[in-house]
């Protein structure tokens, strides 16, 4: 591998922001910080320029195999790339959907072929598959995905019986969506009968209630006290949520985190007027009362990680009336710019959004040697320009479906380069796929 000398940064890693540079050799940062004068490979003026971890993104769904016509392991790591995210963690809803080991393992195959970022992908529990959750590597595998709602794809784990095996024998991180089916499929009904299959899209909070994210939250707490568990509640939503969570000891040392998305604290309900079905996805996003307690929740800490839950489907099967409508949303280009938008605000300081989106992720799920900007670990680095303002529009988008909420929207702060476990896989609007990205490992 080639080695890289970037000059003249500013490096935001660990609470601070300094300048210095960065020497790259063999994938992995040989020295950071202060003046290095050595010759390498390739060198890059980073002048002006931040230098950040990639960002780990622990929630994502690429779509492949079997639902490729929306996205797939090569367009959406490059997007990824793109918006400065080194590395993914998958989710098992594909079709087939990964609920053997056999099946899993075919997505590793995938991804080491055609994964321009880091990749990871989760293990599928079903009502039925517990021996196969089971067998699961947690050296070589992020988590287990636990479907406590429907949503995209036939996963739903609804059996008490079932979870409480999941939970009580499973050792791994075991990742929950939580929406309770019962309150979702009697508001269904509620609106179904009075609006048959044309129900109002802003009605989709209603349906996807604060109460149904609530019941199922404080079920699956509740079980993890119980058992013990490693928990991650994924995307929470409501504020009413937000008193599960402790912030008074260390993320290492918690047993039971969680996660906010980024479209749940930029969107709210007042936005389905504009963005309509573009913004369906579940958990809904809410009014703005639960928005605004996000954000405070994120700085004190009881929401632990920023997420994208990046979604895509065509923009034809979001024009579906509201139940044939799928849920999802194209995100993971434009998380990092999302959160430059707050800082850009003053809602939030760089070295917190470094700290929610690498630093929290890599110590949440224990990732080896990634996350940080430390002599030593694998070289994922995001350089930024704070300053340059750019439009979205579909002739820079790269996802495969080739649409966003964002566009029109002009963001200032762009992603000049990024490189992963040590490549130069992106810079200035190319992309370099001399090299695919790593599987992760985790230290448990």
């Amino acid at each position: 591998m080639k080695s890289i000398l970037i000059k003249n940064v500013k490096l935001v890693n660990r609470g601070a922001i300094i300048a210095g540079d960065i020497f790259i050799k063999n994938g992995r940062i040989e020295q950071i910080g202060g003046i290095i004068d050595r010759k390498a490979d390739f060198e890059i003026d980073a002048t002006g320029l931040h230098a950040l971890p990639g960002i780990i993104d622990d929630q994502v769904h690429f779509r492949e195999p079997g639902l490729t016509h929306k996205a797939d392991l090569y367009t959406e790591p490059r997007a990824a790339v793109a918006g400065g995210v080194t590395s993914f963690m998958e989710m098992p809803n594909t079709k087939p959907p990964a609920l053997t080991q056999e099946l899993l393992e075919d997505k590793y195959r995938i991804a080491a072929a055609k994964s321009l970022a880091n990749y990871s992908f989760f293990m599928g529990a079903s009502n039925d598959n517990i021996e196969e959750v089971l067998k699961t590597d947690p050296r070589t595998v992020c988590g287990v995905k636990v479907f406590m709602g429907s949503s995209t794809g036939n996963m739903l784990v609804d059996d008490q019986k079932t979870l409480e095996g999941i939970f009580s024998r499973c050792p791994m991180l075991i990742a929950t969506h939580c929406e309770d089916e019962a309150t979702v499929r009697g508001n269904e009904a509620i609106f179904k009968e009075k609006y048959g299959e044309d129900v109002p899209i802003e009605l989709h909070p209603e349906i996807r209630s604060v109460e149904a994210c609530l019941k199922s939250s404080s079920m699956a707490i509740d079980l993890a006290k119980k058992y013990g568990t490693r928990l991650h509640i994924l995307h929470i939503s409501t504020k009413d949520e937000l008193a599960l969570f402790r912030n008074d000891i260390p993320l290492s040392e918690k047993r039971i985190t969680s996660e906010v998305c980024v479209h749940h604290l930029y969107f709210n309900s007042e936005d389905y007027r504009t963005k309509d079905t573009q913004i369906k996805c579940n958990p809904a996003v809410k009014d703005r009362s639960h928005q605004e307690a996000l954000f405070p929740a994120l700085l004190d800490d009881r929401l632990d990680i920023i997420a994208t839950d990046h979604a895509p489907h065509t923009w034809d099967e979001k024009q579906n009336k509201y139940f044939s409508a799928p849920s999802g949303v194209p995100l993971i280009q434009h998380t990092l710019n999302v959160m430059l938008e707050f800082f850009q605000q003053g809602k939030i300081s760089l070295e917190r959004i470094v700290e929610k989106m690498c630093h929290a992720p890599a110590i949440c799920f224990h990732v080896q040697e990634r996350g940080f900007l430390d002599e030593g670990n694998w070289a994922d680095i995001v350089l930024v320009d704070l300053n340059e303002k750019w439009k979205v529009e579909k002739s820079n988008l790269f996802y495969k479906c080739n649409w966003s909420p964002f566009e029109g929207h002009t963001f200032q702060g762009r992603v000049k380069s990024t490189i992963v476990s040590g490549h130069l896989a992106y810079r200035d609007g190319r992309f370099f796929e001399e090299k695919m990205g790593e599987r992760l490992t985790f230290d448990h």
